[in-house]
């Protein structure tokens, strides 16, 4: 009797112990799933915040803008093209639409563009011109991008206030390049003669100075022989100082100096083409980028 209960004892203790074992076995697979699991919910938010953030160097592109829908699209005179400007790792786009019907646009859903507290885009107004010359005022919007070459949700809502949910794509981003304006030194350009065009601006329209102009350089000065429309001018004031003309005959010409590149420099021309000579205000601006040796 007594080996009998030992017996019994025992096979009830080596059961406990494997009982035991699966428990403790359990127990460390589902602590092992959990971490799993919570490393995999990580994983995808860093996914997710990483895919928010711009892929580019901070600058300013051109990229190609598309949707889901031919009434919300660029303006015709860009061609399909946004501009996307990233800062900071954050990326925007600036587009011009066709017309002024949308009045807001919002990143998400439509229903979720109707909550409180959700973050609508509010129109800028842009100047359009068109091929042929018309010139159009259009609503445009700076769009938050979360990311380059996928879809994602804008929705928008029209003069007839309902939404409407749509998908954009922003891709192909391509550098914009910054217009170099060639800078002249003075000290750095050979002595001889160049050419040079230049804007007028000012008076009644009756009379211009010709372009192009030639500059004279010589041992770090330069001088402009400029050539007005009109026989009328008797002296030309720059800087202060009176110029009278080089010539007795045809149109005035003067010799005056060149104080800066493409910048207004401002001049006063009297003209006695009026019954009393008068002192008219004018602007010229050589610029630099069309300098060239005379032939």
């Amino acid at each position: 009797m007594k080996k009998k209960r030992s017996a019994v004892l025992g096979i009830l203790l080596l059961t406990g112990m494997l009982f035991g074992g699966c428990s403790e076995t359990n127990s460390e697979q589902t602590s092992s799933d959990t971490e799993t699991k919570v490393s995999v919910s990580e994983s995808e938010k860093t996914e997710v915040e990483s895919s928010t953030k711009a892929e580019l160097s901070d600058g300013v592109y051109t990229v190609e803008f598309n949707t889901d829908n031919s009434m919300f699209r660029v303006n015709e005179a860009y061609d399909g093209k946004g501009t996307l400007t990233v800062e900071n790792g954050e990326m925007t786009v600036h587009i011009s639409l066709g017309s002024k019907n949308i009045v807001n646009l919002y990143v998400g859903l439509a229903e979720n563009a109707q909550k409180e507290g959700a973050e609508l885009l509010y129109p800028t107004v842009d100047t359009v011109t068109y091929s042929d010359g018309w010139v159009d005022d259009v609503y445009g919007y700076d769009i938050p991008v979360p990311v380059l070459d996928e879809e994602f949700d804008v929705a928008l809502i029209g003069t007839k206030g309902k939404w409407y949910d749509h998908k954009v794509i922003v891709s192909n981003p391509v550098p914009v390049q910054e217009e170099t304006v060639q800078v002249f030194n003075v000290g750095e350009l050979e002595d001889g003669s160049y050419t040079i065009e230049l804007t007028f601006e000012g008076g009644s329209g009756k009379a211009e100075v010709l372009s192009p102009a030639t500059v004279v350089v010589s041992e770090g000065t330069m001088t402009a022989t400029i050539r007005w429309s009109s026989p009328n001018y008797d002296y030309m004031i720059v800087d202060g100082e009176k110029y009278l003309p080089v010539n007795t005959e045809g149109n005035s010409v003067f010799e005056i100096p060149v104080l800066v590149f493409d910048e207004p420099i401002d001049v006063i021309g009297d003209t006695v083409a009026m019954s009393t000579p008068h002192e008219i205000e004018y602007t010229l601006t050589f610029h630099s980028d069309t300098m060239k040796a005379a032939e």
